[in-house]
This record gives structure tokens, C-alpha cells and sequence, in this order.
């Protein structure tokens, strides 16, 4: 295992899925790598959390320890001799802070966006709700979600477990080539979705061919209590 180069908590995951036509992500596929479907179906999901009590190579920054993103992703896979590292690829990723775009940049070529960003979370014993929102163009847009009950461990085999468990990304580079890194945390657990919607303009921040199929309402969602994690140093993959 690499050195740590983050560590944070994630909190309160709120996870809109979107079934989509695999030929639509395969041209963003990283080298090394290749689409995970599940059951046959692809998909790309908007998240968004809480990031908490950030430690970058185990050093606080000031100001930029705690704060909001909301990812776009989708999933690829890569066999490791017996090993199949499932794991996470992102079309955009953004946050409130201009520093933070710049380091996941610099470090991982990741897709980050700088936006003025909010959030509400109310964690009732009878409903937790989230929101998730950053300001563009059009003003304000995000991810919405409410659920009820307590959460539960997630299922193996289910598609909670496909979609919220990876311990890998890999990331695209400048030169064609590409990044893995490690990401560690427990399992979590999982309320279904009551309610779930993506609200406003995407249009400025995604792609338009992904933009296009993200409709208000996506096809499953789900929250995740979330847990510490840590993300470790990148790696190229060998040609």
C-alpha cells in the first residue's frame, strides 16, 4: 500500500443513479482499464458529500478542511492477476475551493471545477434530507435527496454494493496514460432513497452528451452514512 495523500472524512453520500448507453462512456474509459456494467447495465451517478477534517500528506490546511463536492463518475475495472480492482473514473468533480481544483489537478489530472457552493443536511430520527448545490450560469443547481428510517449494512450483491463500494480510481492523464490510486474506508450503510432529484441548469459544468441523458429524477438513489477514508499516492499503470 502507497503513503496516504488525503485523509477526510466523507459524510451523508447522496447518490442519483443514471442508466446509460455504454457506447456513450467508452470513449472515456482510461487506458488499463475497462467499463464495469452491472447486470449488464451502465451507469453514471451524481454525488454529492461532506468532506470533513482534511489532511493533506497529514498536514490541515487552514480553511480548506471542511467543505462540499459533488462528482459526476462512473465505473471501470481493471484484473490484477487474481485480483479485479473495481473502481471509480469522473467526468467532473466540484468544489467550493479554487485551491483544492488546483491541487486534484496538479496531482491526479482529476476534473475539478471551482463554484461557490452550499449545503443543508437535517439527520431527524425520522428523516434525514440532504442538499447539495453549487452556483453556475443559471444560478443555483444541485442534488436533493430525503430518506426515512435508520440505515442498513449494505447487501453483497446488490446494487448498492456496486455502486457505493470501489476501493480504486483511475484516472486519465494528459498523455494518454493512466493514474491508479487506493481508497480505503469501512463498508458503509444505506438508506433508500425517499425522494431524489437534480435540480437546475448541468449543462455549464457536464458535458452535453452526458448532460443530455441526466434527467431531474434519476433512475435509483440512495444515501450512505459515509466513514473516515484515506486516498493514496498515484501510481502510473505500465504500458
Amino acid at each position: 500500500m502507497s503513503r496516504v495523500f488525503l485523509s477526510a472524512e466523507w459524510r451523508y453520500l447522496a447518490l442519483l443513479n443514471y442508466r446509460v448507453d455504454p457506447a456513450l462512456l467508452e470513449p472515456l474509459v482510461p487506458a488499463g482499464t475497462e467499463l464495469d456494467l452491472w447486470q449488464g447495465i451502465a451507469y453514471v451517478s451524481v454525488v454529492g458529500f461532506l468532506f470533513s477534517n482534511t489532511r493533506v500528506l497529514g498536514a490541515p490546511i487552514p480553511f480548506h478542511r471542511n467543505f462540499e463536492e459533488v462528482n459526476l463518475r462512473f465505473y471501470v475495472r481493471r484484473e490484477v492477476g487474481r485480483e479485479t480492482r473495481r473502481a471509480v473514473t469522473f467526468i467532473r468533480e466540484i468544489v467550493p475551493r479554487s485551491a483544492i481544483a488546483a491541487t486534484a489537478r496538479a496531482m491526479y489530472n482529476e476534473p475539478y471545477l471551482s463554484r461557490r457552493m452550499r449545503h443543508h443536511v437535517s439527520a431527524a430520527p425520522d428523516e434525514t434530507t440532504v442538499d447539495y448545490e453549487w452556483h453556475g450560469e443559471a444560478g443555483w443547481s444541485g442534488v436533493h435527496v430525503s430518506a426515512t428510517g435508520a440505515p442498513e449494512a449494505i447487501k453483497p450483491g446488490s446494487e448498492e454494493e456496486f455502486i457505493a463500494e470501489h476501493y480504486w480510481g483511475y484516472t486519465r492523464q494528459r498523455d494518454g496514460s493512466t493514474i491508479e490510486y487506493e481508497v480505503r474506508h469501512p463498508r458503509w450503510h444505506v438508506w433508500p432513497a425517499r425522494t431524489a432529484r437534480l435540480a437546475g441548469s448541468i449543462a455549464d459544468v457536464y458535458p452535453i452528451e452526458i448532460a443530455s441523458v441526466l434527467g431531474p429524477t434519476p433512475d435509483t438513489a440512495f444515501l450512505t452514512d459515509g466513514s473516515a477514508v484515506t486516498v493514496h499516492m498515484p501510481a502510473r499503470l505500465r504500458a
